[in-house]
């Protein structure tokens, strides 16, 4: 079920004024994908998702679910929470404590007054498709995180809703269980084929469970793409910064020649390839992940972008070296492989893959 927001504003009161916590937000999000809202702390993802399901009202602007208007400013039309056939799982799960499993997943069918039978049915089919058969008549706040998380997840999927959100489903697990739980929800969801409208500020979950993903900053959309384009493509400062580890790089353009950009910097002179046609000494800031520079005790005799540093500090996480290599007036981090034999204070030559330099705005 595909939603639309159009011209969506949201303002809460506060004692200096109002602030802005969606700024006419337009958004199209595709039916049966996984659509993830990704940014910072009160940057207006959660108050998305809230007036998406009908808990907030906004200020202003329409949201269509599927072929019906659900919430419309203009039209006075304002759809309560439990007409808009929606799933919801929430940070804290709210997993009801006198309940036991199959109790908490039943009672938005009980709500809806079904059948027993189909009841039972309904929910023995979703606990066996969460992996929780024979769960049943445990208490479902003695069962661990993961099993609770899925237990939620259950409850929002049993009323078979035509979409379903998450807010920010997996922050109170710890980073192991957090991992497995991301790889089950993926796949959970590929195979139900559902509209799932997910937030977060977890740049890595943004990036393993989406199939696209929003920007968002100051409540505005800055970016959407995929996973891969907003990690690889972005040229936007805020987004290659928020999504993942980035060195940025000040300079000038030098010129512009055969599909390249030339430009002066602290490092040296540095060649991109070219996106867009810039003025010659117009400033400019360069961005390349750490992973698209590599490291060598020789130089290793390429005509462009390489250049002699410093290893300042070494930083070994299993993976990788984590360094910090001073190569002219600039401070880079590296990740280099950990079979590397490299010491604090060795001097290195670096190569910056021009593919992967990005010319970067505000």
């Amino acid at each position: 079920m595909e939603i639309t927001i159009r011209n969506l504003s949201k303002h809460y009161r506060t004692e200096g004024g109002s602030i802005a916590a969606l700024d006419r937000i337009n958004l199209q999000i595709p039916a049966n994908k996984i659509f993830t809202l990704l940014g910072p702390s009160g940057c207006g993802k959660t108050t998305l998702l809230r007036c998406i399901v009908g808990l907030e009202i906004p200020d202003e602007g329409e949201i269509t679910i599927g072929d019906e208007v659900v919430f419309s400013s203009e039209k006075k039309i304002s759809r309560p929470p439990d007409k808009r056939d929606l799933g919801m799982v929430f940070q804290t799960y709210a997993i009801w404590p006198h309940m036991n499993v199959f109790e908490n997943v039943a009672y938005p069918l009980q709500a809806q007054k079904k059948p027993k039978d189909e009841i039972a049915r309904r929910v023995a089919k979703t606990l066996h498709f969460v992996q929780l058969d024979g769960f049943e008549n445990r208490p479902a706040t003695k069962l661990s995180g993961g099993q609770q998380q899925r237990v939620a997840l259950a409850r929002a999927l049993v009323a078979e809703p035509k979409v379903i959100l998450f807010d920010e489903p997996l922050s109170n697990l710890d980073a192991k269980l957090r991992e497995e739980t991301r790889k089950e929800l993926r796949r959970f969801l590929t195979e139900l084929a559902i509209t799932a409208v997910y937030v977060t500020h977890d740049r890595l979950e943004a990036l393993s469970l989406s199939d696209n993903v929003a920007v968002m900053k100051s409540g505005k959309i800055v970016e959407v793409g995929t996973p891969w384009e907003i990690y690889f493509e972005t040229d936007r400062r805020f987004v290659a910064d928020f999504i993942g580890r980035v060195n940025f790089i000040e300079g000038s353009i030098a010129r512009m020649e055969n599909g390249s950009v030339i430009v002066d910097s602290g490092i040296g002179t540095i060649v991109c390839d070219r996106k867009k046609n810039l003025p010659v000494n117009s400033p400019v800031t360069l961005g390349i992940r750490p992973e698209f520079i590599k490291t060598f005790y020789e130089n290793p005799g390429a005509a462009e972008n390489t250049f002699r540093g410093r290893i300042e500090t070494l930083v070994f996480t299993g993976d990788v070296w984590e360094a910090e290599v001073k190569s002219g007036t600039e401070t880079l981090v590296l990740r280099i492989d950990p079979t590397f034999p490299v010491k604090t204070g060795d001097d290195i030559f670096l190569h910056l893959d021009r593919r992967h330099c990005k010319l970067l705005f505000n």
